[in-house]
């Protein structure tokens, strides 16, 4: 069973930077995408920016690209979100998801392992 925990959420300024951390467990995750969404009350799921275990390809939502930055540690079995000059709108539960994939995922349904969101608040 994967288990994907995510931490490094909190309050920020607008400008500022924060990293997010998603740590999975359960698989080898050589096979796996990996993806960060988020959700702001009363909207949908939103795609924010995904990566191929392998770490060679990426893709980032345009509201965050150029802001944001999708990583992660093959050792440690983490993935990370670093994200810089942070809007108000940047305002949701963060959570990272990963499915048994060889491409990228973008869209919510297609990943079936999620893990329980951290919130990221940006005041003006």
């Amino acid at each position: 069973q994967v288990q994907l925990v995510e931490s490094g959420g909190g309050l920020v300024q607008a400008g500022g930077s924060l990293r997010l951390s998603c740590a999975a467990s359960g698989r080898p995750f050589s096979s796996y995408a990996m993806g960060w969404f988020r959700q702001a009350p009363g909207k949908e799921r939103e795609f924010v920016a995904a990566i191929k275990w392998s770490g060679d390809s990426t893709a980032y939502a345009d509201s965050v690209k150029g802001r944001f930055t999708i990583s992660r540690d093959t050792a440690k079995n983490t993935m990370f979100l670093q994200m810089n000059s942070l809007k108000p709108e940047d305002t949701a539960v963060y959570y990272c998801g990963a499915v048994l994939s060889l491409r990228l995922a973008v869209r919510p349904h297609e990943y079936n392992y999620w893990g329980q969101g951290t919130q990221v608040t940006v005041s003006s």
